[in-house]
């Protein structure tokens, strides 16, 4: 939202108070408060009929500093609020006769006590960013509408990446962003999962603690600062030190929640019935079969909508007249080593059975009058669930137990994104704030449903809409997008940034939602699709099996969802990190390589995990340009090796795309290529590429509870490589890519392929492998 009309104008109409000079400051329980005039004070007369701005400083966490700015203190805060951690007292308040200074960790806030109000944000003695003269502002628009305003500086080379699931332009440099969440499909500006947080290039990011609707100008009003406004007397933000991306990333989930890990099972192809399609026990059965008799790998089926009967959206209740009976057919599905999901939503039709229980009870969201909130749209005489209710969550959460003692796995929960304003909630909660806080609610209660059912970290989500701390209930998928190239592509820019905001886990519609893709467009998709963290295939209109494709797309789908079982050991290491670390499964390559000024603006190409580069294709022909940080890459399909620091161009056809080993990795490969759930350690296979001389890598091989069962270490020195394994009972193979070959081997055999066999053990074995 802009105030300014240019350099030096106010718009029309608009009134701004902004701090100017501080007047003074206090300290109390860990808190520094400074009181900030919007005019100069020379003398006393100057203090009658003019405005204090209040600007309390504190750290809920060591690196991360919260800033309140407060017009009027005598608002009432009727919620919701995002859940935030606080890490206790480890602020150091200082004062001088220069400045008041709040130190959290290495990061520290300077408040000038000069003629003219400054806020300097530093890392050690780097400044980072800063409120400037008059930035910081209390607002008042022509309608006499109140607005909360701060900006923070952008230095030279600066840029700006986040803000949620976003699919314009990957650098938000040069944006206005909206932070309200809106069902817009993938290609506008809008956004299923708007995040008010950014992280920058400097290794800083801000989160602007509001869960309504916060209006940023990035570089788009002043194109030195990021602005960001919120309705009301108040707005709150926190500055987030890294000093690397992936740090701050850490930081963030530490203020916001981690990651929780999703289910081996989970990371396996997903098929769905499709939207709009007709099917029933027969079809579902003819996919399945059909992918078993062409060693199609698959391992979850999903009924979409229309397993509800039509008009009845949401009523948790099988159609009969399609699925007579359902707990057969679930385990009829589940014998043939299936998980199962199904589509939900929040919102009940007038037809559908639960409607009258809400509306008696007082489940749904109501209008000021108190009658139910309806409308048309979706569903007839669609109302809406409200989350504040407890006993409406466990209402809702009551027809969820029982479709899961029936059989079902996970749920797809759909929509969330179209929640009114113009409502009453059971707890009072702001309705304006409520619009994005209600998929938290919703995504929450589904998410501690399957937790209670089916235990820890066996609980996995497909949904649609999200804010901040929604990275709790994985995994989030991308939308409706187009069958497309551009779609494809726009899909990959919001999944790099939703990843950015803290989500360990993303998926798309493999070959897109909307319309029937060419099929050259649905076989490059598939390499992308099963090279993300989850992958399904899904439709609007149209069957998403490969053979309604051609022959090849079969192909294609199988050699790509082997790849990915076997790379299970890789992947679920990776995502215990992200569950760790609050870094994303798929990582835009500036997280990883955040010295290299070349990834800076990489958005169609991205690290899986922190050791496989995945460049996807974009063309009919084949035609593909990637970028290589600096080293000797190696190629994971062909062997190839290509030296970095320089951009590639190359063709490839439908088995294969840019997908490089990094160099000085341990690539775990497992021993099944069939199933994304099995026992990773047995027999796992341990590419060793391109280690450096005196550098140590590490890689832990884990179970399905993501406990490390195999810890490998290895170093290169000289001519040889010690490669240390800590476990119990595994057998395992090690590998060398591009160091030459094995001369021989201490501690294991080297087999007829010249890869080392080491034999199971107990506790701790070494092999030295000596190169020729």
């Amino acid at each position: 939202m802009k105030f300014t009309d240019g350099n030096w104008l106010i718009r029309e109409g608009f009134k701004l108070s902004t701090a100017v000079q501080a007047y003074d400051f206090m300290v109390q329980d860990q808190t520094l408060t400074a009181s900030a005039s919007t005019t100069p004070l020379r003398g006393r007369g100057d203090m009658i009929n003019t405005t204090l701005l209040t600007v309390q400083f504190h750290s809920p966490l060591p690196g991360v500093i919260g800033v309140k700015l407060i017009h009027f203190a005598g608002t009432v805060d009727h919620g919701p609020n995002f859940e935030l951690a606080s890490g206790g007292d480890h602020a150091v308040i200082t004062e001088t006769e220069e400045y008041a200074e709040l130190k959290s960790g290495d990061l520290s806030v300077r408040i000038s006590k000069g003629a003219q109000w400054s806020v300097d944000f530093y890392r050690g003695t780097q400044r980072l960013t800063g409120s400037a003269f008059k930035s910081m502002a209390h607002v008042t628009d022509p309608n006499g509408e109140t607005f909360m305003r701060e900006e923070l500086d952008l230095s030279v080379g600066e840029l700006v990446y986040g803000l949620g699931e976003r699919f314009t332009a990957f650098i938000k440099n040069g944006q206005i962003v909206d932070i309200w969440n809106k069902d817009g499909g993938t290609s506008s500006e809008q956004a299923y999962k708007n995040i008010p947080f950014y992280v920058t290039n400097k290794g800083y990011g801000v989160f602007v603690n509001d869960p309504g609707g916060v209006s940023f100008e990035v570089a788009s009003e002043k194109v030195k600062k990021v602005q960001f406004s919120v309705p009301g007397e108040s707005i709150e933000y926190f500055v987030i030190d890294g000093p690397q991306p992936k740090d701050v990333l850490d930081k963030y989930t530490q203020l916001t929640g981690k990651p929780s890990l999703p289910p081996a099972w989970s990371f396996g192809l997903w098929l769905t019935t499709s939207f709009t399609t007709d099917y029933d026990e027969a079809t579902v059965n003819s996919f399945v079969d059909g992918m078993a008799e062409r060693d199609l790998p698959l391992h979850v089926f999903h009924f979409d909508c229309f397993w509800m009967r039509e008009f009845h959206w949401t009523d948790f209740k099988w159609d009969e007249r399609v699925f007579p009976d359902p707990a057969g057919m679930l385990n009829r599905l589940k014998e043939k080593g299936l998980k199962i999901c199904v589509w939900i939503n929040p919102y009940i039709g007038q037809r559908s059975r639960l409607f009258e229980e809400g509306k008696k009870n007082g489940y749904l969201v109501k209008k000021p009058n108190g009658d139910v909130w309806q409308w048309n749209l979706w569903q007839p005489g669609m109302a809406l669930v409200d989350f504040t209710n407890p006993e409406a969550c466990e209402w809702f959460a009551g027809y969820l137990r029982e479709l899961v003692d029936m059989g079902v796995d996970s749920f797809k929960t759909d929509f969330g994104e179209r929640i009114p304003t113009d409502v009453v909630y059971h707890d009072g909660s702001d309705p304006v704030k409520m619009h994005n806080y209600y998929p938290y609610l919703y995504n929450k209660v589904v998410f501690e449903v399957l937790e209670e059912k089916l235990g820890k970290n066996e609980a996995a989500l497909f949904a649609r809409s999200a804010t901040v701390g929604g990275q709790k209930f994985p995994v989030h998928w991308g939308g409706d997008c187009y069958a497309d190239y551009e779609s494809m592509a726009e899909s990959l820019r919001g999944g790099l940034s939703l990843g950015l905001a803290g989500f360990g886990f993303w998926s798309h519609d493999i070959g897109g939602f909307e319309n029937t893709a060419p099929v050259h467009v649905f076989k490059r998709w598939l390499a992308f699709g099963l090279l993300s963290s989850h992958s399904r295939l899904h439709g609007s209109s149209s069957y998403r099996v490969p053979w309604a494709y051609d022959d090849e797309a079969v192909d294609v789908t199988r050699f790509y969802t082997k790849l990915k079982c076997s790379l299970m050991p890789y992947l679920y290491d990776t995502a215990v990190y992200a569950t760790e670390k609050g870094v994303p499964s798929m990582r835009a390559m500036f997280l990883e390589f955040p010295d290299d000024p070349a990834a800076e603006t990489l958005d169609r190409q991205y690290m899986l995990g922190d050791s496989l580069l995945v460049a996807p294709v974009f063309s009919e022909s084949g035609e593909v340009s990637y970028f290589l940080p600096e080293g000797k890459w190696t190629h994971l399909l062909n062997g190839k090796t290509v030296e970095g620091g320089k951009w590639q161009k190359e063709k490839y056809d439908f088995f294969g795309l840019p997908l490089y080993v990094r160099p000085n990795s341990i690539l775990p490969i497992g021993a099944n290529d069939t199933r994304p759930d099995y026992d990773f350690a047995d027999g796992v296979k341990l590419g060793l590429y391109q280690l450096d001389e005196g550098v140590t890598v590490t890689r832990s091989v884990r179970n399905m509870k993501g406990e490390t069962e195999l810890l490998v270490t290895a170093v290169r020195e000289g001519g040889k490589i010690k490669l240390t394994a800590e476990g119990a009972g595994k057998a395992f193979k090690a590998a060398v890519y591009g160091m030459g070959e094995i001369a021989s081997v201490e501690g294991g055999t080297l087999n007829g392929e010249g890869v080392v066999e080491a034999a199971s053990f107990t506790g701790k074995t070494e092999l030295v492998i000596s190169l020729k």
